[in-house]
């Protein structure tokens, strides 16, 4: 009987560590719909740029396609648009860990880059954290992926 109960444990969670580092290509919205980013990969580092985001979140309303980085601390970046700018940079799959790790994410709202780290979940939602020094001391967003 504990042999039966170990195959088929085995059989459900088994294939959930066999992430594919390249599951985290493509096109994902978040899950309250504020956002969407389409992430791709150079020089087995990922990173994503953003392809549309909810204008009326932001505390200017200013449409997407007129929104600029007016919060980012280098006034020479102050003048550049949001949609299609790269928020997401250095990150890499830790096949230990079976998630990607060690990138830094731009906040836009708050003009800050904060380390981050990316996991795949069972449910196909993809949750990224950005944190401050240790993980627990951040913030996450969830995402699904979308065609």
């Amino acid at each position: 009987m504990s042999r039966i109960l170990f195959i088929f444990l085995f059989l459900i969670f088994g294939n959930l560590s066999a992430t594919n580092p390249d599951d985290l290509l493509g096109t994902w919205m978040s899950t309250d719909n504020s956002v969407k980013v389409e992430v791709y990969k150079v020089n087995h580092q990922f990173k994503a740029k953003v392809l549309w985001f909810n204008h009326l979140l932001s505390e200017s309303k200013t449409p997407m396609h007129l929104s600029l980085d007016t919060n980012n601390p280098n006034p020479a970046l102050r003048n550049r648009k949001i949609l299609g700018m790269e928020i997401l940079d250095g990150l890499r799959y830790d096949p230990q860990k079976k998630e990607w790790v060690n990138g830094k994410i731009y906040d836009a709202s708050s003009g800050r880059y904060w380390s981050s780290c990316a996991k795949l979940l069972q449910n196909g939602i993809l949750k990224v954290r950005g944190f401050w020094k240790v993980e627990w001391i951040g913030k996450s967003i969830s995402f699904r992926k979308v065609s």
